[in-house]
């Protein structure tokens, strides 16, 4: 009984599913395919879409109000197959929602791709986020449109980041999740698997026999394996194939211009480390054989193959040739012998026109073309600096035949001001080849050159000693008094005003000033420096004084020389100083003694000093060099017959000396060397030398030199009568040659030497922060008289240091230094290093 209810009732609900299903057909339309019917157009509607613009989505079915369409027909799946073309949609379809007679009405429903709002990342450290967020922007955008191509690619890029770091096996996948922030849209979450970074174990060169691998290996920069020096060994492909390029470009400067890669593989050992081996065909090693000019008429072939500088049989090198040709560091090339000469458009092309054997023969064939001549010179970027005093070091003049070697000169002395950035100075040659003319352009970059110095310190003995001082580099006195060019001082004339002072109340004062006036009158680099110092010593009490005052003034001219060549520099100068001693004992002292301790002494001497300088910057030469040689004189009085020849006030130490009589030499050489990379070498050498006109008068006890120690108590702007030269490694005390044997103090000698190598490696060339690091080899000592002095007796040193040079205080920094020639006892607490500071200047 209950089984037939059962079936009766769902019997009823099929009956009733049924008669449904049959009302809903009757609704929908049905189409004979056989015979289709014609309809207008009569509105068309979109559902479904949240970003897409309705009426664009409409006009790329090609569908509008007003057509004739047939039903069935091709008009309707046209019409979807262009929305699908689109792939903003992930289902597309167009009904019918109404038909009047002949007029049917359209209904176009989308389902729109989600769009892509925002990302993160799992296994990735935040300082990486940045790096990566602009890989994935390059495949998707925030408000695009998520595809699968889209993720797959912006994952094979992340992927790739970690590669290009040596992450060889990282993986990425990509999460899609729906935000709820914002309709249809989704983030994704890129989790990365770094894995560990691969190293490389070993590069093998299979078939190199002319070269070593060791050779080869150390030309590969950037593809390093494990164990070599301040290397990274993790694998890069881009840049394997650049160290790939360099090799070949190695092998084509020995003469193996066949060289090549004939194949390369990669394979993993048990540890997983990385092994590469490269297949070599290094070729046949070729060599210059016979080399012709043609079409030369200024120069004949004996100059232009004398200036190439290749022979016969030397090993052909392409590197080197077009050096010799076109790019040569020190403009002995080719090119630059045209070009110094006004022949801007010359060009060289160096053909081979024949290979036999191991010999290649070249002929090189010229196009002089006409002189150009200088139209206009403009400077840009100038904001603070008034353009007189860069255009007055600016070696190209309008109307003068075109010359490479002014531009750089000009480089060179615009970078010396040290008003610009060197690194962003650019020089530009439009050229006018119809009137045979060329505009240089100069455009600079302001950087800040004033110091100042504001610092406190504690002076032993005399308490914290306070210093104050300015430097102003590019000052304008001119308006001094002009309100409007005070920002915040009136600047851009080029002259350098220098304040000072230095105290600690009762003990010690230091005041000092200087002005100095590159271009007197404007018309010629001739220089005037004005300056003025007072510095007082007193260190000791009323019962028992003892003090030290010393006061001068001096005026310099200095002007640019035209012979030998215009990198010389003439300076003359006149010194008028007075020293008053009290009870000042220790620091002169006569070669028999004799000790200085009390009187008034003047020293008026005339200055003399023939410098050159190439050096292409003041704060990091990279090459060039200065030498300075200096010769500083009084008058002989007492040959002059302005002295007295008494025997007892010859005697008489203070009456002997209180009217100095000298001369006294100084040589100074730096010399800059570019090498490997960004490294270079500065070798320097210090000579000083004091003598006396007349044996009975002796070498004066001032104006000597103080050997060792950091050298700080004698930069620019403090003066206690001698010369402090540093000495890294030494303390004063440790060169016996400074302590008298006769008094057992400490003083100065009237010989000395010293000669520097350094090896420098800059960590930063921005102009607001200059950094660099060096290593250092010294040498030097000091002698009592020209008989004693023994050039290859030297006191030796190795150590390392560091510069930091901030343009508002100047060079700061350390040296650490050893001295190999010290004694063990001797020395402070057995100690055979000194760590010395640099504070504002650099130390002699």
């Amino acid at each position: 009984m209950k089984l037939s209810v059962y079936l009766s009732f769902l019997l009823c609900l099929f009956t009733v599913a049924s008669a449904t299903a049959q009302t809903d057909s009757l609704n929908l339309p049905v189409y004979d395919y056989s015979d289709p019917q014609e309809y207008e157009i009569g509105a068309i509607s979109v559902e479904g879409a949240f970003f897409a613009e309705q009426n664009a989505i409409i006009g790329v079915t090609g569908l509008s109000v007003g057509d004739k369409i047939r039903v069935p027909g091709p008009d309707i799946p046209r019409a979807i197959k262009n929305l699908w073309r689109l792939r903003l949609f992930t289902d597309v379809a167009i009904e019918q929602e109404k038909v009047i007679g002949d007029v049917i009405f359209l209904r176009l429903r989308v389902e729109e791709r989600p769009r892509f709002l925002r990302h993160s990342y799992k296994g990735v450290k935040q300082g990486k986020h940045e790096d990566l967020n602009e890989v994935i922007n390059g495949y998707i955008v925030r408000g695009g449109i998520v595809t699968e191509d889209a993720k797959v690619n912006a994952a094979e890029g992340v992927r790739e980041y970690f590669v290009e770091k040596g992450f060889l096996d990282a993986t990425v996948q990509v999460e899609e999740i729906v935000d709820t922030s914002r309709a249809n849209s989704v983030r994704l979450v890129f989790d990365v698997d770094k894995k560990e970074r691969v190293k490389i174990k070993k590069i093998n060169f299979v078939g190199a026999e002319a070269v070593k691998g060791k050779k080869l290996r150390k030309r590969m920069k950037e593809t390093s394996q494990k164990g070599r020096f301040l290397k990274s060994s993790k694998f890069r492909p881009e840049l394997y194939e650049d160290d790939k390029d360099a090799v070949i470009a190695y092998y084509n400067t020995l003469g193996y211009r066949d060289a090549r890669v004939l194949s390369d593989s990669m394979y993993r050992d048990e540890n997983g480390d990385l092994v590469i081996d490269i297949n070599m065909h290094e070729g046949n090693q070729y060599y210059f054989r016979n080399i012709t000019w043609k079409g030369n008429s200024i120069y004949d072939e004996e100059t232009l193959s004398q200036v190439l500088g290749i022979e016969k049989g030397d090993v052909f090198n392409e590197e080197e040739l077009q050096s010799r040709l076109s790019f040569s560091q020190d403009n002995a090339d080719v090119s630059s012998l045209y070009m110094d000469n006004g022949y801007l458009f010359f060009s060289v092309d160096p053909i081979e026109v024949a290979i036999e054997g191991d010999s290649i023969d070249l002929e090189m064939r010229i196009f002089e073309g006409p002189q150009a001549t200088i139209d206009k010179v403009v400077i840009n970027g100038n904001d603070r600096t008034h353009e007189h005093v860069i255009r007055r070091e600016v070696f190209t003049r309008p109307g003068q035949k075109f010359s490479r070697s002014d531009i750089i000169r000009s480089q060179r002395q615009i970078i010396g001001l040290g008003y610009f950035n060197q690194e962003t100075l650019g020089i530009d040659t439009p050229v006018n080849p119809d009137r045979g003319t060329v505009d240089i352009i100069y455009t600079v970059e302001e950087k800040p050159s004033d110091q100042l110095e504001l610092s406190a310190g504690w002076g032993g003995q005399s308490g914290v000693i306070g210093t104050l001082g300015v430097t102003f580099n590019n000052f304008s006195l001119r308006n001094l008094f002009n309100k409007e060019a005070w920002h915040p001082l009136p600047q851009g004339d080029g002259q350098r005003l220098s304040l000072r002072a230095q105290t600690n109340g009762r003990f010690y004062q230091s005041y000092n000033a200087s002005l100095t006036e590159p271009w007197l009158g404007g018309k010629r680099p001739t220089s005037l420096t004005v300056s003025a110092f007072y510095n007082k010593y007193d260190l000791g009490t009323e019962a028992l004084p003892r003090k030290l005052i010393i006061q001068q003034g001096s005026v310099s001219f200095g002007t640019r020389l035209r012979w030998p060549d215009d990198n010389f520099v003439f300076r003359s100068g006149i010194n008028l100083q007075t020293l008053s001693l009290d009870n000042w004992s220790n620091l002169f002292i006569t070669d028999s003694g004799e000790t200085v301790g009390n009187g008034n002494f003047n020293n008026f001497s005339f200055q003399f000093t023939l410098a050159r300088s190439t050096a292409t910057d003041p704060i990091f030469p990279k090459q060039g060099s200065n030498i300075e040689l200096t010769v500083k004189l009084t008058p002989p009085y007492r040959n002059l017959g302005l002295r007295s020849d008494d025997p007892e006030d010859l005697a008489d130490v203070e009456e002997r000396f209180r009217y100095l009589e000298y001369h006294k030499w100084r040589l100074n050489a730096d010399w800059y060397t570019p090498l490997v990379g960004k490294f270079v070498l500065k070798t320097q050498a210090k000579i000083g030398f004091l003598g006396a006109y007349d044996d009975a008068v002796g070498v004066a006890p001032f104006e000597r030199f103080q050997l060792g120690g950091d050298g700080i108590n004698n930069q620019q702007f403090s003066f206690a009568g001698v010369d402090i030269v540093s000495l890294r490694g030494y303390e004063i005390e440790e060169l016996e040659n400074n302590i008298n044997p006769l008094t057992g103090a400490n003083g100065a000698t009237p010989i000395f030497s010293k000669y520097t190598m350094e090896l420098r490696y800059p960590l930063s060339l921005n102009p607001s922060s200059t950094i660099f690091v060096l290593a250092f080899a010294q040498a030097g000592n000091a002698w009592r008289n020209g008989r004693d002095f023994n050039p290859f007796d030297l006191k030796r040193s190795a150590g390392f240091g560091a510069r930091v040079f901030l343009p508002m205080f100047g060079t700061l920094g350390f040296d650490w230094g050893v001295g190999f020639d010290k004694d063990a006892e001797t020395s402070e607490n057995g100690n055979l290093s000194t760590f010395n500071i640099i504070l504002g200047f650099e130390p002699e």
